[in-house]
């Protein structure tokens, strides 16, 4: 059982996370500017069921780490603890620049929309070291059944996920026009973003097996 203390930090976390702006959401954010809800809607089921195949890779490869070898969950500790910081300053360095909206739609159609958003996601590999960087701090290996834990965990985000994804594709179908003239929205996410993530770098950087 995961604990509760443990999941409402991780709820909170991958809540902030979903909604600072990055490659996802911003193109979720297109589909509703530039379409419809319905295609924002779609485009965040195809990118959220991608991440079905990075929960189970980290589930089930984070699981044999913790309990055979001290050195290799070091390595990946600290090799996810430093690519945690690294997103935390790109997201610091790139905290002024303004939404970029110039995506280029492929289809119209709703089944090439979710395929596309489900491809770009599952060939993104910074989605696989993220996953893996991030998950385990909120896993008790005390607790046992670690793959199951991690499974629950990434299901909770996938739900997150949706929720904040669909709302942001919605937002930006009916207040487009008022997202354009605030560009010190997103120098506020980036921001914040780079508080979390240093904090979780910090974190996983001091954790034990």
């Amino acid at each position: 059982m995961i604990e509760l203390t443990n999941l409402y930090m991780f709820i909170a976390a991958s809540f902030l996370l979903c909604l600072a702006p990055g490659p996802d959401n911003i193109y979720v954010l297109t589909q509703g500017m530039t379409k419809s809800k319905k295609a924002a809607i779609v485009t965040t089921l195809g990118l959220t069921t991608g991440l079905i195949i990075h929960t189970s890779a980290a589930a089930f490869g984070i699981s044999v780490i913790f309990q055979t070898s001290e050195i290799a969950f070091n390595i990946v500790k600290y090799v996810g603890a430093a690519y945690l910081l690294y997103i935390a300053y790109q997201s610091f360095k790139y905290r002024n620049e303004k939404l970029d909206l110039s995506v280029q739609n492929s289809s119209s159609e709703l089944k090439k929309l979710y395929f596309k958003g489900f491809i770009m996601n599952i060939l993104n590999p910074k989605v696989s070291i993220f996953f893996l960087a991030f998950l385990p701090q909120f896993v008790n290996t005390a607790s046992g059944n670690v793959p199951m834990q991690m499974i629950t965990l990434g299901g909770v985000f996938m739900v997150l996920t949706v929720v904040v994804f669909s709302s942001i594709g919605v937002a930006g179908n009916l207040l487009s026009s008022k997202l354009l003239e605030k560009p010190n929205i997103v120098k506020y996410m980036n921001v914040l973003t780079s508080f979390v993530l240093v904090s979780l770098g910090i974190k996983l950087a001091l954790s034990q097996r």
